[in-house]
């Protein structure tokens, strides 16, 4: 969908809407908000979900198989052809994981 929404073949529409999902899925108000047990987070998994279906469907079929063939040539034997650019990611990760083990055990 990210491909599909660098298009200038992507109407406007399903660029605003993919634009409210991640606004709506960072944002810390959400319509039920996350204290209330099970609601709060049942909203989350029922609105992200419907809000990106929706994206989709926006998008032109054609656009989307045409973007979706490219998605898959980036990908070689299961892997994908530029991984390396997942180390500093990793890295990152790894060294907040590492500050939080410290702090629990010191």
């Amino acid at each position: 969908m990210f491909l599909c929404l660098q298009s200038k073949d992507t109407p406007p529409a399903a660029k605003l809407l993919a634009g409210i999902t991640v606004c709506y899925a960072l944002s810390p108000i959400d319509l039920i908000p996350d204290f209330i047990p099970v609601l709060g987070y049942l909203d989350d998994v029922i609105i992200l979900p419907m809000l990106v279906a929706l994206t989709i469907r926006l998008i032109p079929t054609d656009v989307f198989e045409r973007f979706r063939a490219e998605a898959a040539n980036m990908w070689q034997g299961g892997r994908p052809k530029k991984w390396r650019y997942a180390i500093p990611v990793a890295a990152i990760w790894l060294f907040i994981i590492g500050i939080l083990v410290k702090s629990m055990l010191f």
